[in-house]
């Protein structure tokens, strides 16, 4: 069996993936990391087609490049006729910019003008002799959004942010902008050829404005990585090989179906993870994270899950779909079928649905009680308004209400803390009765005692439930949804630490897990 492995030198791809995080670069050790996941026997096969459809620095068929020169020397002595088969048979790009295409044709070609004229001054700095187009492999089109009530049909893209001139960048991408997509309308060959291998860092995201179905306000960033892996799959690829963020893996307002036909497919057999970005992009922060992942189209099994922190590495053989979501943590999948078993219950059964009371944002507050008024906590300050606003659930007004801010404190999942531990959810707050709440708070339960939502607050202070919250987080908003995994208890008398590593039987690897990514609340 010959060695994937290729040692690479750090070169100026590793200084331009700490550019920027609008369009991220992968670095060359990540590229390579993700092409050792195909069968070594690949880099000797002179029929393989291996396509990268969003390509931003070319490092990907640059370092398959370098694999298959080395590897092909036997079927082609003459390192010309390697390099002439292995440029025009073998690679083939997808420039999302102007920018990147002509990059790329200059850094892999070593000249942006490939066709063969040897009156062409330019020409002869390049390294194959059979270009017959100026492009040849490495191809951008200018193409446009299509819009309906001013956002594109196919990324959501906003007239407002990207209605540009013709001779500006409208972040267009051709690849995701069709509906009847084939391999001709892209490349001038037959529509009969199948790409062996697709292997790509897609665009992420792109801003959109108010979209009536979710009825969500301007402007929110629209994932459109998902799109790329979705229309790359159409190509059916034997191997399909992407690095794209990892907010799918849980509840994200734009990408549930995604994330339903990626948990269920089991011809991905590899999910490499890196739960803090800036392991994989150095200098580059990532909300929620990032991961890539292997899907073999002729093959189905379990699926290889390896998570990278720091320089510890955790890996199990388990399926994707065991949950709605996808639980990231190695250590602590079996924690969570334990409970599963043990407790019938969660607290994603009673936590409240966001804003219970209805209270309007633009309520008017007053600094002093007034007659019919009741306290009402919000953001910053405690103020008093008519009881007449609130449009629901009344009956909680003489209860005692456990809070907690519903948007999640560690920078929306952007975490750079030198010890890389997160809070999870904000400070647990105690409502009294006769009292409301704006919808900037999260209600956990109510109660008729004092005593028992202090227990719940004692609660939701401790490690291992947060930790608990936190698999299942993916945006900066907290809902009841992320308590699916946090069992319903009694609260009739005090919770501890160390009742809950009793109780549920944590072992010392369970509770170092916790320890190592959870901070202390006071």
């Amino acid at each position: 069996m010959i060695s994937n492995k290729i040692q690479y030198n750090p070169d100026v791809l590793d200084a331009l993936a700490n550019l920027s995080s609008d369009e991220v670069f992968t670095p060359p050790r990540i590229a390579n990391e993700m092409l050792d996941l195909l069968p070594s026997e690949i880099w000797s096969d002179s029929s393989i087609k291996i396509l990268d459809p969003a390509c931003k620095s070319w490092v990907f068929l640059r370092e398959a490049a370098k694999r298959f020169i080395k590897w092909l020397e036997n079927e082609f002595p003459d390192l010309q006729e390697r390099i002439d088969h292995i440029m025009t048979k073998q690679l083939f790009w997808i420039g999302i910019t102007n920018l990147t295409a002509l990059l790329s044709r200059r850094s892999l070609y070593c000249s942006k003008n490939a066709k063969f004229d040897p009156n062409d001054d330019l020409w002869k700095y390049s390294i194959c002799t059979q270009f017959k187009t100026r492009d040849w492999n490495i191809w951008f089109w200018k193409v446009e959004h299509k819009r309906e009530n001013w956002n594109c049909i196919y990324c959501w893209a906003s007239q407002e942010n990207y209605q540009r001139d013709w001779e500006l960048e409208e972040h267009a991408y051709k690849f995701i902008h069709s509906i009847d997509w084939k391999i001709s309308d892209l490349f001038s060959i037959n529509n009969d050829m199948k790409f062996d291998v697709i292997i790509g860092n897609p665009p992420y995201q792109l801003n959109t404005t108010w979209d009536s179905q979710w009825r969500v306000a301007a402007v929110q960033a629209k994932p459109i990585y998902n799109n790329f892996v979705e229309q790359a799959k159409k190509l059916n690829p034997k191997f399909l090989i992407m690095i794209i963020p990892s907010r799918w893996f849980a509840w994200w307002i734009w990408l549930q179906e995604f994330r339903n036909t990626m948990l269920n497919d089991d011809h991905i057999l590899k999910l490499v993870d890196y739960p803090k970005s800036r392991n994989c992009f150095p200098g580059v922060d990532i909300a929620w994270w990032v991961c890539y992942f292997l899907r073999n189209r002729d093959k189905s099994w379990l699926c290889e899950i390896v998570s990278k922190i720091w320089e510890k590495e955790s890996s199990s053989l388990r399926k994707l779909n065991e949950f709605d979501i996808f639980i990231r943590d190695n250590t602590w999948i079996d924690i969570i079928h334990r409970l599963n078993k043990i407790i019938k219950k969660n607290m994603r059964d009673i936590v409240y649905p966001l804003n219970p009371f209805w209270i309007p944002s633009a309520t008017r507050w007053e600094k002093e009680p007034f007659n019919n008024s009741v306290w009402i906590v919000s953001s910053w300050w405690f103020w008093y308004v008519d009881k007449k606003i609130i449009a629901k659930n009344e009956e909680l007004l003489n209860k005692y209400k456990v809070i907690v801010g519903k948007v999640n404190p560690d920078r929306w999942g952007v975490n750079n803390a030198s010890d890389w531990k997160m809070n999870v959810i904000t400070k647990t707050k105690i409502v009294e009765p006769w009292s409301v709440f704006t919808e900037s708070y999260l209600l956990l339960w109510v109660f008729n005692t004092e005593n028992e939502a202090i227990n719940c607050a004692n609660f939701y202070k401790t490690k291992i439930v947060r930790y608990l919250i936190s698999l299942t987080l993916s945006s900066m908003n907290i809902t009841r949804e992320n308590f699916q995994f946090v069992p319903q208890v009694n609260f009739s008398c005090p919770i501890s630490e160390n009742d809950l590593i009793n109780e549920w039987n944590l072992s010392e690897n369970e509770i170092e897990a916790v320890e190592s990514i959870i901070k202390p609340m006071d």
